[in-house]
C-alpha cells in the first residue's frame, strides 16, 4: 500500500479529527523517509497502525432493546432459578429504559461482578444479557494474565507492539457499546496483580474510562458506553479499589433438586439435539436422576452434570448406529452401563 493509499484510507475512515490530523502528519513524514530510501520499518509500523485505528468503532453503536418482558423470557430460557440475580439485572434494565430519552441523566449502569464457584453460570449470564439487550458480547479472560500491557497494549516504539485486549475486544465487537466481560479477575498472576488492578480501576471508573488510553493507540478512546461485567471465583485476590467500583452479586451453588430440573429441562434437550437425537429416543426414570446428578459427590456447578449427560447420550448414539435399538429406557438396573467412567 503506497503512502497515497494510506492517506486515502485515513480520509475515508471516520476518525476523531485530532487523530486524523496526527496520522496525516506521520504519512507526510513517511514521504520524506521514502526520498531518503530509509523507510521500510517505519512504513510497516504506520501501515499496521492505520489498519488498527481505521477498524475501530469510534462512532458505531448498537441500539439497546429495553423490553423487560422479553429480557425476563431470555433469562428464564437460559437459566433455571437464580431469581435474585435475574431481578437485579432486570432492575438495571428498567433504570436504563426510564432514562433512555434523558441525555442529561447519567445512564451508566452499575458494574456487576458475578462471584461464585466454577460452573455456576457466571459467564453464561453475560451471553444472556447480550441477547436481551441486543449488544455484542466479548469476553476477556484474566486467568493467568501476566502483565498490564495485556490490557493496555504496548507502545509502537517496541518491536512487535500491538494493542491491548480492550482495544482488540472493541474491534471484534464492531461497536463502541458492547458488553465486555472481564472474566475471572481474581486469577491474574501474583507478580502482575498490582499493575493489572490499577488498569482495572481506570477501566471501571466512569470518571476515567471516557479517556482510556491504550499505549499502542496513544490516543484516548471513550469506553463510557461499554457495559462491563466482571466475574470472580472469590474476591480475596481482587484489590479493594477495584471492588469499590463493582456491585457484587453472589452466584449460589445448585442443590441436587435444582440440578435435576436443569438436567431435565435444559441440559438433556440440548445434548440430545446436538447428538442428532430427540426425546423419543430416550426415557430416564425419575429414581435414577440422583446417580446422574451426583456421580462424583458434591459439585457446586453443573459442568460435571453436563459431561455426564453428554457421555450417556454418546453411548446411546453409538448403540443406535450399531442397530441395538431406537428407543432406550434407563432404569436402576442398567444405568451403570451408560454412566461415564471417571
Amino acid at each position: 500500500m503506497s503512502q497515497t493509499a494510506l492517506a486515502a484510507k485515513i480520509a475515508k475512515a471516520n476518525l476523531p479529527s485530532e487523530l486524523k490530523e496526527r496520522v496525516s502528519e506521520n504519512i507526510a513524514r513517511l514521504e520524506l523517509l521514502i526520498k531518503q530510501q530509509n523507510y521500510s520499518t517505519e512504513y510497516e509500523r504506520l501501515t499496521q497502525y492505520i489498519d488498527w485505528i481505521s477498524a475501530l468503532p469510534w462512532d458505531k453503536h448498537s441500539e439497546d432493546h429495553l423490553d423487560l418482558t422479553k429480557a425476563a423470557e431470555i433469562l428464564d430460557k437460559h437459566h433455571y432459578g437464580m431469581q435474585e440475580v435475574k431481578q437485579r439485572i432486570l432492575e438495571y434494565l428498567a433504570v436504563m429504559a426510564l432514562n433512555k430519552d434523558k441525555p442529561e441523566v447519567n445512564k451508566r449502569a452499575p458494574i456487576l461482578c458475578l462471584v461464585g464457584l466454577v460452573g455456576t453460570g457466571k459467564t453464561s449470564f453475560g451471553v444472556s444479557l447480550s441477547e436481551a439487550l441486543g449488544r455484542e458480547f466479548i469476553r476477556i479472560p484474566f486467568g493467568g494474565m501476566g502483565a498490564a500491557r495485556d490490557l493496555r497494549g504496548q507502545s509502537r516504539l517496541h518491536p512487535d507492539a500491538e494493542p491491548g485486549q480492550v482495544v482488540k475486544a472493541l474491534r471484534r465487537a464492531g461497536t463502541n457499546n458492547p458488553i465486555i466481560m472481564l472474566d475471572e479477575i481474581d486469577r491474574v498472576t501474583a507478580d502482575a496483580r498490582g499493575d493489572i488492578m490499577g488498569v482495572l480501576v481506570e477501566l471501571l471508573d466512569p470518571e476515567q474510562n471516557s479517556q482510556f488510553i491504550d499505549h499502542y493507540l496513544d490516543y484516548p478512546f471513550d469506553l463510557s458506553k461499554v457495559l462491563f461485567l466482571a466475574t470472580a471465583n472469590n474476591t480475596r485476590n481482587v484489590a479493594t479499589a477495584v471492588l469499590d467500583r463493582l456491585e457484587l452479586i453472589q452466584m449460589p451453588s445448585y442443590s441436587d433438586e435444582e440440578k435435576t430440573a436443569i438436567a431435565k429441562d435444559y441440559v438433556l434437550p440440548k445434548v440430545l439435539s446436538q447428538a442428532g437425537l430427540s426425546a423419543d429416543n430416550l426415557t430416564i426414570e425419575d429414581e435414577i436422576w440422583p446417580q446422574i446428578v451426583r456421580p462424583l459427590g458434591y459439585d457446586a456447578g453443573i459442568r460435571t452434570l453436563e459431561r455426564t449427560i453428554e457421555g450417556m447420550v454418546r453411548k446411546i448414539a453409538k448403540e443406535m448406529i450399531e442397530g441395538k435399538g431406537k428407543h432406550f429406557h434407563l432404569r436402576s438396573d442398567n444405568i451403570k452401563q451408560y454412566l461415564p467412567t471417571y
